[in-house]
């Protein structure tokens, strides 16, 4: 079988990561580069028996409706970067759940087929403080960051796909913002773990990790470019 490369199609098999207290999350096609990550976490609602349940980026796959319903019932579908409508539609629709986008975001609610709820600085009731990391026209990027004060989700800036990751680094800037990362947003939230839209979470000194990717990230652009480069020529 020929390698699956940077973005998977076809069949989806249901690869579960990140599985903590209120939440998981979940690779829809394991073998690909990307490693596209999705989460879901879970909010107690006092007004009804199951648990609000929050789903941030996701890519469907075979399983996931019941993944979802071990956790509670779906209260809306998040987008956390423009590029990443994913199946955000095709879920929330089959959960009769609205969309969630940043009132800040443009170009993103006009492209999903489902009903479209704005926010600002917190997501809805979920608990999530709801933050800008990026919003650029050079390159094109629109992320938005959450925090409930022991979970961070970043969507984009941050990943821990191989691409991602310079020399040690558990963590890493995207490699477009290696130049510019995103400091100021990141920085001093001192998270107890990270969830991330490429690869899987941090649970063990998230914090640390967080600090190490923004503060190395310039230094060790040469040496992740270089890894890149050789990865795509096969030397």
């Amino acid at each position: 079988m020929a390698p699956m490369g940077m973005k998977g199609d076809g069949d989806a098999d249901l690869h579960e990561i990140d599985r903590f207290g209120r939440g998981v999350g979940w690779i829809a096609y394991p073998g690909e580069t990307m490693e596209r990550a999705s989460h879901a976490v879970a909010v107690p609602n006092e007004e009804r028996e199951t648990d609000d349940v929050w789903v941030f980026d996701p890519v469907d796959a075979p399983g996931l409706d019941d993944l979802l319903s071990e956790l509670g019932t779906v209260a809306g579908v998040v987008v956390g970067l423009d590029r990443h409508k994913r199946d955000c539609a095709e879920i929330a629709t089959r959960h009769d759940a609205p969309v969630y986008v940043a009132d800040w975001m443009t170009g993103v609610a006009d492209e999903l087929d489902a009903p479209v709820e704005r926010f600002g600085s917190r997501l809805a009731d979920s608990g999530f403080e709801a933050f800008r990391i990026r919003d650029s026209s050079v390159p094109p990027w629109q992320e938005v960051g959450f925090f409930d004060g022991e979970t961070l989700i970043v969507p984009e800036s941050l990943g821990s796909a191989s691409y991602f990751r310079g020399a040690r680094e558990r963590l890493g800037v995207h490699p477009m913002l290696r130049l510019t990362p995103p400091t100021e947003a990141l920085s001093g939230l001192n998270p107890e773990q990270v969830r991330v839209g490429h690869g899987v979470g941090i649970s063990d000194r998230a914090a640390i990790a967080v600090e190490d990717a923004l503060s190395g990230s310039r230094r060790k652009a040469p040496g992740l470019y270089a890894k890149t480069l050789r990865s795509a020529i096969g030397i």
